[in-house]
């Protein structure tokens, strides 16, 4: 049987080791696409920035 100490290391433990799985999962799912979409919408936007650049010539 776990002592009150014992008990209250596991459950923290397991918040912490949780709140990390669910850190990663959200990272990935949510913040990494954000990221990749709005570097490439950026990456579009001024290539054609500088071919309306390359046209007013």
């Amino acid at each position: 049987m776990l002592n009150f100490s014992e008990f209250s290391g596991l459950l923290l433990f397991m918040f912490i080791f949780t709140a990390g799985f669910w850190l990663l999962i959200f990272l990935l799912t949510f913040v990494v696409p954000y990221w990749i979409g709005g570097t490439i919408w950026e990456n579009r936007k001024l290539k054609r920035e500088a071919q309306k650049a390359a046209e007013d010539k």
